[in-house]
């Protein structure tokens, strides 16, 4: 059921991919971006949207699920091919070894998952690796230490794309009989949680007007 925070969640997480691209187009580079972060959204999103070929919700779903997964290929494209942007990447720096996030992930969906139907664990699949996918970048933002604005508005937007979804969740479970999904709700927790320190130094810096800057 679509309510405020609902809408102002996808908005936000539309916006976030919309800001990562402007960072990219702007400034020709993708430096203090993690491919790897980017490669376990892109699986999320075409887990998590194998329905697009058997499950019309609405025009709304169907758009945003087109433009998530469109948007996530094209920086794959623009980090690993682009002529000029790829030799941007901070290849030395983004070392995190993202299939221990992978393969766990993959495991828990098998053990822990609603119904036993492929898609069903596919799906949950897609919402463990969402929790931690972020886990790559915040690593590389901590090594190269100085976040130049752009990048740090996007991770920023993220936090507050799943802050309000867990808002959306309060709302329909007071509002709506019968309302559980415990396997959204404390994946989702765990993602909000990853974000929180780098919450307080992003609004830290913002209060002193000082360049945003991570402890390593």
């Amino acid at each position: 059921m679509m309510n405020i925070f609902r809408l102002s969640g996808d908005m936000l997480h539309l916006l976030s991919f919309v800001v990562l691209l402007l960072k990219i187009h702007a400034t020709r580079s993708c430096r203090g971006i993690s491919l790897r972060t980017q490669q376990c959204y892109t699986i999320v999103f075409v887990c998590r949207y194998l329905d697009l070929f058997w499950n019309f919700v609405s025009l709304y779903n169907m758009c945003m699920k087109l433009a998530f997964i469109g948007m996530s290929f094209y920086i794959l494209y623009l980090m690993q091919y682009h002529k000029v942007i790829k030799v941007t990447y901070d290849r030395e720096q983004d070392t995190f070894r993202y299939h221990f996030l992978i393969i766990p992930c993959a495991v828990l969906a098998i053990l822990i998952h609603n119904a036993w139907t492929p898609f069903e664990v596919i799906w949950t699949f897609s919402i463990y690796l969402e929790a931690v996918a972020i886990l790559p970048q915040l690593v590389l933002l901590q090594r190269t230490q100085n976040v130049d604005n752009l990048t740090g508005n996007y991770v920023f937007l993220l936090g507050c794309y799943r802050a309000l979804y867990i808002l959306n969740w309060i709302y329909r479970f007071a509002t709506e009989a019968h309302y559980v999904q415990w396997i959204a709700w404390l994946s989702g927790v765990v993602q909000t949680v990853l974000y929180v320190d780098f919450f307080y130094y992003y609004l830290l810096s913002w209060k002193n007007n000082k360049k945003l800057a991570l402890p390593a």
